[in-house]
C-alpha cells in the first residue's frame, strides 16, 4: 500500500493519498467477494495522527466484511495512540483495532501492541530476507587501506544521522581512518542543510560520502564492500531495523542501539555492540574498537552470518507466517 510516494510525505495529508485509499478500500471488497476469502490481513500504521486516521477509515469501510483479522506490526505503538486521539475518534479506533484474532509483532522487546488491543493471539515472527552472499564481490580491508562504515536508512534525525555523524568526527579525531558512506534519500532539505554544516566543521568532506538510494545489485554491492555497519536509530516506529539482516548477510559487523526491536538480531558482544540512543561518544568507542582490530571484526562479521542462516533467512520467515495463517483458516 504505497500511501506515500517519498520520506517527506510521510505521516502528511496529500490529496493523492486520498485517492489511493479508495483504490485500496475497493480492491480489498473486491478481493473479499472475488475469492470469498475469511480473513483479512493488515499492517497498522505507527503512532502518527495522519496514518492512523487513514487506518480508521480504512479498517472502519472493509473489517466488518471477515470474520477475522490479522495486524503485522511492522511500526511499533500504535496502540498507546488511542489517548493522544479526540475523544470523537476513540470508538472508531476501537472498531478499527480491537480484538485482531492474531497479532504479529517482529521482536519481543517491541510494544506489545496486539495484547494491548485485545488480541486472541499474538507471536513474535522475525523478517527475513533473500541470501544474496555470494551475487557480488566482498572486500576485507587490508592492514593501512582506509576502512568503509556504512549506514543505511532515510537521512532524518531519529535515524540516528546526526549522531552517526557526530560519533565519526569524534573518531577519526581519534585516530580511526575511514570513508563514511551514507544511502538513502534525505527526509527535509533543513536537516540535510545542518548534516553538511557539521561535516565541514569537522573537516570531513573527504571522509564523507552520500550515495544516495540504491536498490538490488548496487545496494548489495556497497554492503559487500564495507568493514563496519552502522545504524544508531532511535526512529520512533523502529520495530526490527531490518538493514542489520543485510549487513549479517554479508558477515559485516554491526554497532546499533538498545531501541526496539534491534537487541533481537544485535547481539551485544556477539555479532556487534549494542550502545545507548544519543550517545555518540559510545558510537565512536565502538568505531574505533572495531577498526583498530580487524580479527574481531571477522569474527563478528561471521557471527553475525551464522545468526542471520538460524533466524533471518526468507524460508524461516514464510515458515512461520505459514503455519499462523494456516492455523487461523483451519479454525474456520
Amino acid at each position: 500500500m504505497a500511501f506515500s510516494e517519498d520520506m517527506e510525505s510521510v505521516g502528511k495529508f496529500a490529496p493523492r493519498k486520498l485517492w489511493v485509499l479508495f483504490v485500496t478500500i475497493l480492491r480489498i471488497w473486491w478481493a473479499r467477494f472475488r475469492y470469498r476469502t475469511p480473513v483479512l490481513y493488515y499492517p497498522p500504521s505507527g503512532p502518527n495522527k495522519v496514518p492512523v486516521l487513514r487506518d480508521l477509515i480504512l479498517l472502519g469501510a472493509t473489517r466488518w466484511l471477515f470474520s477475522k483479522v490479522v495486524f503485522h506490526f511492522h511500526a511499533s505503538g500504535v496502540s498507546a495512540y488511542e489517548s493522544e486521539l479526540p475523544a470523537v475518534f476513540r470508538p472508531l479506533f476501537h472498531f478499527a483495532y480491537r480484538k485482531p484474532a492474531l497479532a504479529i509483532r517482529t521482536a519481543p522487546q517491541n510494544p506489545e501492541d496486539g495484547s494491548a488491543l485485545g488480541a486472541s493471539r499474538s507471536v513474535v515472527i522475525p523478517n527475513g530476507i533473500d541470501d544474496e552472499r555470494g551475487t557480488v564481490p566482498e572486500r576485507n580491508a587490508r592492514i593501512g587501506e582506509r576502512l568503509v562504515i556504512l549506514f543505511t536508512g532515510v537521512l532524518i534525525p531519529s535515524k540516528g544521522v546526526r549522531d552517526l555523524l557526530q560519533a565519526f568526527a569524534m573518531a577519526v579525531e581519534q585516530g580511526l581512518d575511514a570513508e563514511l558512506q551514507l544511502m538513502g534519500k534525505w527526509g527535509e532539505h533543513a536537516f540535510k542543510t545542518e548534516c553538511e554544516d557539521l561535516i565541514r566543521m569537522n573537516g570531513l568532506e573527504e571522509r564523507v560520502v552520500f550515495l544516495g538510494v540504491l536498490s538490488g545489485r548496487e545496494k548489495a554491492v556497497r554492503f559487500a564492500a564495507c568493514d563496519i555497519f552502522c545504524f544508531p536509530s532511535y526512529f520512533e516506529a523502529e520495530s526490527f531495523g531490518l538493514v542489520l539482516v543485510e549487513a549479517m548477510q554479508f558477515a559485516k559487523p554491526v554497532i546499533s542501539t538498545e531501541w526496539r526491536g534491534i537487541p533481537s538480531v544485535v547481539e551485544n558482544g556477539r555479532n556487534g555492540y549494542l550502545v545507548p540512543v544519543h550517545d555518540p561518544p559510545a558510537v565512536a568507542e565502538k568505531l574505533v574498537q572495531l577498526g583498530a582490530d580487524q580479527r574481531l571484526r571477522n569474527r563478528m562479521g561471521e557471527e553475525g552470518r551464522r545468526i542471520f542462516e538460524r533466524k533471518f533467512t526468507l524460508k524461516a520467515f514464510h515458515q512461520a507466517m505459514e503455519r499462523e495463517l494456516l492455523g487461523l483458516f483451519e479454525q474456520q
